[in-house]
């Protein structure tokens, strides 16, 4: 890397762009409030955002226009881009799966010699290509599920989040998913791209963290403190500090937000009064 910002490609529309640019401010980014605009500096951390088209990002990232970026896993591997996957968000959860009108009762083998609609030309291909099914695949931009009444197609396979759109299409899906997708980071193939890259995925995996614990607060007195701490012990210990009335104490704990409730409940039976539960925006352990 050189002096410049390290240049960062966020998704500017469709179902991971609001939750890409909450991630990045969580982590400490400056991100734009206008819709409209195409890219925003953040000096104070050496990086410029563009806000792009998820399908275009893997694209610009592969010929080394841009550094590093968000977009789907799914888009990634359809694109045949020279960039690879670095680091998994943990949001924008879907799965690539195939559906017919009768799916219920078809399977793989089915597809021989049919007709498959999509927008994932090049995952497809790749995926009936290792599986040795020979099929036509219809290229489309978005909406396949309406290719099979329209008479385009016998089958499609597109990514479903909750697959409610199929179903409204009079669609049943069938077979394993093609792929399991998610927001995922991504670089070129090859070559360090420095410190402030390494940075940026420091800070996204803190808050990776962070959805993972939560930080609970509490006053016990001094007789009670031995039984509230070992109901939650901590990551690395409580903090405890005196009150200034005798005899208490007050606690602060990083706890797992599994069970953070159940955990409130047992520490007030054993004892703990003014238990505050905090959600946190990043945590490095």
């Amino acid at each position: 890397m050189t002096d410049r910002f390290l240049r960062i490609a966020v998704p500017n529309k469709g179902a991971l762009a609001d939750a890409a640019s909450h991630m990045l401010r969580s982590a400490g980014y400056r991100q734009r409030t206008d819709a409209k605009d195409l890219t925003l500096i953040d000096a104070d951390h050496g990086v410029e955002f563009y806000y792009l088209r998820p399908r275009d990002i893997a694209i610009y990232i592969g010929r080394g226009h841009l550094d590093i970026g968000i977009t789907g896993r799914d888009m990634l591997l359809d694109s045949l881009a020279d960039a690879n996957e670095i680091m998994a968000l943990g949001f924008g959860r879907s799965r690539f799966r195939f559906a017919a009108v009768d799916g219920a009762n078809m399977t793989l083998e089915d597809l021989r010699g049919k007709r498959i609609a999509t927008s994932y030309v090049n995952l497809l291909q790749e995926y009936l290509g290792e599986r040795s099914i020979e099929a036509e695949l219809v290229g489309l931009d978005g909406a396949v599920e309406s290719a099979i009444r329209l008479g385009v197609a016998d089958v499609v396979a597109d990514v479903v989040d909750t697959g409610t759109a199929m179903a409204r299409a009079g669609l049943q899906m069938f077979g394993d998913p093609i792929c399991e997708s998610e927001a995922v980071l991504i670089k070129r193939n090859g070559g360090d791209l420095g410190p402030t890259a390494d940075a940026l995925q420091t800070r996204l995996h803190s808050v990776l963290v962070a959805q993972n614990f939560v930080m609970l607060d509490y006053n016990v007195s001094s007789e009670n403190l031995d039984a509230t701490t070992a109901l939650a012990p901590g990551v690395e210990g409580p903090t405890v500090s005196a009150l200034s009335k005798d005899g208490w104490n007050a606690v602060r704990v990083l706890v797992p937000r599994k069970g953070a409730h159940l955990l409130m409940d047992r520490l007030h039976d054993a004892g703990a009064r003014g238990i505050l539960l905090t959600e946190l925006a990043a945590c490095r352990l």
